[in-house]
């Protein structure tokens, strides 16, 4: 008790001292800082527990949101990619194509087929990160259309068990061996590429969206075609991250791995055939003498778009668009009068000329002065 008599009584003493210097410098300086003295005792205090228990609470839930959402696996930070394609573009166009790997395009998705050292194909790493369960997979539908919806994911023992690929268990994690991965017959991958128009920033891009390996089996030496069974559908925002640290080596002139796979597929270096469009009656190309033609047309299309957005025709007066009207009625026949006469005129000027040179001609033959040689004399 008697120490806050105390500083009560220390307060009102500089209190005190203070408002006689402030009298001593003038009444119009003294009214401002008495206000300020007044005002910053109920200005400055602590921040009550109540409200630090909350913003603690509060932190610790962003962090844990945060931390929750894919954007905060390493991979993704430590290698960034590009943004999603916005949603609320002017003008999209999906389609899907079927990329053989064992094209030379399309070689460096495919080769090599066992892992060497660290190097290893996009379909065994791709593997590698669902069996891990580093990223999710979508399971093929009868359709053929994808569905990033949580009640589509694949689980690994059922799709494992479904394409006989072995596999060992432990402790409730998955493993396949090197060996038992089944690399070499996924010859085949389909892609989905969204082409769209972003007017936010006036650019014409085109994309793969989503990626779905393919396992062929079943061909023989006596002529059987292999049959193409699709594995699973992956988002491609979901792997970019680890795509973009994927080195490969893209060309056989050039042995440096200086890309990595998202490089590729951003650059659009890949070759394939279009195979389906999405469209409202979800058709796919008809497999047939048609299907060339058909192909041959979408891939027109987007080209046209694409140099229609840049393209600006020639812009011309109302003076021109005078000049070159059509002409109609008395002036057009006026017109077609003086056109006929002036072909006439220069067709007859034409035979005489020709005429002419062939009179001259004979005239200057038989007129042509005779050259003798006369004897000296001596």
């Amino acid at each position: 008790m008697m120490n806050t008599n105390n500083n009560q009584h220390i307060k009102d003493t500089v209190r005190t001292a203070w408002l006689h210097r402030m009298v001593q410098c003038g009444p119009t300086l003294f009214i401002i800082c008495y206000l300020l003295f007044l005002i910053s005792p109920q200005g400055v205090q602590a921040q009550p527990k109540k409200s630090r228990v909350a913003s603690s609470s509060t932190t610790t839930t962003s962090k844990k949101k945060a931390s929750a959402t894919p954007g905060s696996d390493r991979a993704a930070l430590m290698f960034p990619t590009t943004d999603e394609m916005p949603e609320d573009v002017v003008w999209r166009r999906d389609i899907y194509r079927q990329l053989d790997l064992m094209e030379d395009a399309n070689a460096p998705l495919y080769y090599p087929v066992e892992p060497r050292g660290k190097e290893q194909n996009l379909f065994t790493y791709l593997f590698r990160l669902f069996v891990s369960g580093r990223i999710p997979v979508y399971t093929y539908k009868l359709d053929g259309n994808e569905s990033f919806e949580d009640k589509d994911k694949a689980d690994a023992h059922e799709l494992l068990d479904r394409y006989s690929i072995y596999y060992e268990e432990k402790d409730g994690k998955v493993s396949v061996p090197e060996s038992d991965i089944p690399s070499a017959e996924v010859t085949r991958m389909y892609i989905k590429e969204s082409s769209y128009f972003d007017q936010r920033s006036a650019t014409y891009r085109s994309r793969v969206t989503a990626l779905c390996p393919v396992l062929m089996r079943g061909a023989d030496d006596f002529g059987t075609e292999a049959t193409p069974y699709p594995l699973f559908w992956v988002k491609y925002d979901d792997v970019a991250s680890y795509l973009s640290r994927m080195p490969i080596m893209a060309s056989n002139l050039n042995n440096v791995t200086n890309m990595t796979v998202d490089d590729y597929f951003t650059m659009n270096l890949y070759k394939g055939r279009i195979y389906k469009t999405n469209n409202l009656q979800g058709r796919i190309l008809a497999n047939d003498s048609t299907r060339t033609r058909e192909q041959e047309r979408i891939e027109q299309q987007l080209k046209d778009f694409e140099e229609h957005i840049w393209h600006q025709p020639e812009q011309k007066d109302s003076l021109d668009s005078v000049a070159v009207a059509p002409l109609t009625g008395k002036a057009a026949k006026s017109k077609a009068k003086a056109e006929k006469a002036a072909a006439k005129k220069e067709k007859s000027s034409s035979r005489r000329s020709s005429s002419s040179a062939a009179a001259s001609k004979k005239s200057g033959g038989s007129s042509a002065p005779r050259v003798s040689a006369r004897r000296q004399r001596r």
